[in-house]
């Protein structure tokens, strides 16, 4: 899969700002209002009895702020925060070595959660519920099981494919979390927000541009803030203009609705190859040289989202709201 301005995976080259971006406490989150407001009663009540607060699942599209939020709990609950992700562990030992390095109350977020191997998920069932590890040492005859006391810990796990968790781990955390996607205003908070920690004025406006354009996702806002900033730096503007603004997106590729041209593309060949489906994934994924599994999961949910697309029992079709984004008749009208 080719990088994508838009796309709301976290790139290599992006870590360092997002950390540097990210808030540090509820009060300074912006958007997710529901799921803040259960995650400070129940972080209120977990300290008010002394006790860590319940093991939590953050799940939703990439991009919306599960690591940021993960990281807020472990801030408001005033302990230390520790980091993984699925793929990292691969065997129960790895996991048990994590497990076993935690201090009383900690935080351990694992995120990708869904692609914790099997006999990693076997290890972490006692492990949540009664706070142990039963380890098998040695082989055949003259194996025995240990069980290995654990403090009292968090577990938040996150996800981009709740459907993807066993039924076992899935129902072993107390909290669960739906993050969607923001709504313009809050996203042009954010970028204010961005604006102001890199010392940059921007025209609300502007502001506004980029929270349009930015796939009601806070990580790909902040990605595009930052090159249309670079554009505003090198033209000399002391305040990033929506003119500006709108030059630098369309440079970008990301048209009004945040679509680019892997979006053009895929919409496109529907229209013209097979006059709006019905049309089968993996079909789509030969016309368009894309894994299906990329389209299902990278592509299609904001697609899905706004309208553009339908997913049939005889495959995806194209909406006519995507025909009038795109100044086209619908086929047979």
């Amino acid at each position: 899969m080719e990088d994508r301005m838009i796309s709301g995976e976290l790139q290599q080259t992006d870590q360092d700002i997002e950390l540097s971006l990210r808030p540090e406490t509820l009060k300074q989150y912006i958007g997710q209002e529901r799921t803040k407001q259960n995650l400070r009663i129940f972080i209120q009540a977990a300290k008010m009895r002394e006790e860590p607060l319940d093991h939590a699942l953050l799940y939703g599209p990439p991009g919306l702020g599960k690591t940021t939020l993960a990281s807020i709990i472990a801030n408001e609950m005033g302990v230390q925060f520790r980091t993984t992700a699925g793929p990292a562990i691969e065997r129960a030992g790895d996991l048990a070595a994590i497990l076993s390095s935690l201090e009383p109350g900690d935080v351990l977020f694992i995120d990708e959660i869904h692609r914790l191997p099997r006999s990693v998920e076997e290890v972490l069932y006692p492990a949540m519920e009664d706070f142990c590890l039963d380890i098998v040492v040695g082989s055949g005859p003259s194996a025995r099981s240990m069980r290995l006391d654990l403090p009292p810990f968090t577990l938040v796990g996150a996800t981009t494919r709740a459907g993807l968790l066993s039924a076992p781990l899935r129902d072993r955390f107390g909290v669960h979390s739906r993050l969607e996607y923001y709504e313009t205003e809050a996203l042009c908070s954010i970028v204010e927000r961005t604006a102001d920690i890199f010392h940059v004025e921007i025209d609300f406006n502007a502001a506004v541009e980029i929270a349009r354009r930015s796939r009601g996702t806070p990580r790909i806002a902040n990605r595009l803030f930052k090159r249309v900033r670079d554009i505003a730096q090198v033209k000399g503007e002391s305040i990033i203009s929506l003119d500006t603004t709108q030059e630098a997106l369309e440079m970008l590729q990301v048209d009004a609705e945040g679509l680019d041209y892997i979006d053009h593309k895929l919409l496109k060949g529907i229209m013209d190859g097979f006059r709006g489906g019905p049309v089968g994934l993996d079909t789509i994924s030969a016309t368009i040289g894309e894994e299906s599994q990329t389209i299902e999961d990278v592509y299609e949910p904001f697609l899905l989202q706004i309208g553009f697309i339908q997913r049939t029992p005889r495959g995806r079709v194209v909406t006519p709201k995507a025909y009038a984004h795109f100044h086209r008749e619908v086929p047979g009208t």
